[in-house]
């Protein structure tokens, strides 16, 4: 989520995302069974994220043609910019040319409906924090629905982040029963999805009276003592302050940190700040916060994503975000637009071709950072390095939102 995982704002239940009922609860497990289509979408999402050579790199811009071929066909917007840009997606044949590939800026998205596909095919629609007036809207058919769940779960698996045995959950996110649909809130259920499934904590609770959400720290206290006494393994997933303002709490009530099952985990996203909303050093954190769980500090992984891309971008045991087969990153220079290559910080653009349903295919984002190549931890890819929002101004996340909760 540093992520921006499908994060809403959440002023009251409903309402901030629409989808058809119950979807999210009816639809089968991203692990269940591989994707049976045989599109280039398909073979791409069913291959190892992390494995990279010819084969792989021939699989990726295969989808890319096919996804951007398929929009084109569907899309007088994209047909227009092409033509106006002088680009074919025939012509996406190699990693040389995927530079090359238009990109829509992510503003777009705030101010215009570019949704591909007829309402009737669309299944699921997500909008970005609303936190400066704008929201990006991704409307989802149900293909796109398929590979984005699937792909999820590849990438976990591919960091070893998956597990058949059964997980407790603490989620510092939206609680599902109340905000049905909020992108937080579905985004956590399906990570929730990726061990067996035991009990499950939303830390975000409704309420009538003040009809707001607010952290429920007594019931989260609890649920770690309880986590703690019975020794099961635990999870912990959502926005980092909230997880260490809880570790905090329990120490401060308890005298020492809590010892959780040394197999438990935390899976954050949301910005690295402190409560007073400074930044902190990520591997400080995950030290800090492996200290008041009684895990080690490659048992916290961070997870970057945004709703306009789909792609998640999780950390390896070393702390880095990894760049799977199913995306690429492009630093690009601020003012001329120029692809920087490794090593260079620029403004990103996030490019995949999961999407059959919206045109953010390759997007611009307003996030700043670079690409560097490879890392020690012997896991494949691409590295990608964030360095927060670009501009001047100041803007906010739906991590800020939450944190009015604190």
């Amino acid at each position: 989520m540093a992520k921006r995982r499908g994060c809403v704002s959440a002023g009251r239940p409903g309402g901030a995302e629409t989808a058809r009922p119950s979807l999210r609860r009816s639809a089968p497990p991203p692990f269940h069974e591989p994707l049976k289509d045989g599109s280039p979408l398909e073979k791409l999402i069913e291959a190892p994220p992390f494995r990279f050579g010819p084969g792989p790199s021939a699989l990726f811009c295969g989808a890319m043609r096919a996804a951007l071929g398929f929009q084109a066909r569907r899309s007088a917007f994209l047909r227009n910019y092409f033509r106006l840009d002088g680009f074919s997606p025939a012509s996406v044949r190699t990693e040389a040319d995927i530079p090359r590939i238009p990109f829509v800026f992510v503003s777009a998205l705030k101010e215009r409906d570019l949704t591909t596909l007829p309402a009737s095919e669309i299944v699921l629609e997500l909008k970005s924090s609303g936190t400066t007036g704008q929201r990006s809207r991704i409307q989802l058919d149900q293909g796109s629905l398929t590979r984005v769940r699937r792909m999820a779960w590849k990438v976990f698996e591919g960091l070893g982040l998956t597990d058949e045995r059964e997980h407790d959950y603490i989620c510092f996110t939206y609680d599902p029963a109340a905000a049905d649909d909020l992108g937080t809130a579905w985004t956590d259920e399906l990570l929730t999805g990726f061990t067996g499934k035991g009990s499950v904590f939303y830390t975000f609770r409704w309420s009538r009276e003040k009809k707001d959400f607010y952290f429920d720290m007594e019931g989260a206290v609890e649920r770690l003592r309880r986590a703690e006494e019975t020794g099961r393994l635990t999870r912990l997933i959502g926005f980092p302050a909230f997880a260490l303002k809880l570790t905090v709490e329990f120490e401060r009530r308890y005298g020492r940190p809590a010892r959780l099952d040394p197999g438990s985990s935390v899976i954050t996203g949301g910005g690295w700040k402190t409560l007073a909303d400074e930044a902190m050093d990520k591997k400080i954190y995950r030290g800090v916060l492996a200290r008041g769980l009684g895990i080690t500090a490659d048992r916290v992984r961070d997870l970057f994503g945004m709703v306009e891309h789909g792609v998640p971008y999780v950390d390896c045991p070393l702390g880095n975000f990894h760049i799977p087969n199913y995306g690429r990153v492009i630093a690009r220079d601020p003012g001329s637009l120029e692809a920087l290559g490794y090593g260079k910080d620029g403004l990103l653009q996030f490019i995949t071709p999961y999407l059959t349903s919206y045109p953010s295919l390759s997007l611009l984002s307003a996030d700043r950072g670079r690409v560097e190549k490879g890392c020690r931890c012997g896991i494949g890819g691409d590295v990608l390095v964030l360095k927060g929002r670009a501009g001047i101004g100041k803007l906010k996340g739906c991590a800020v939102s939450a944190a009015a909760m604190l």
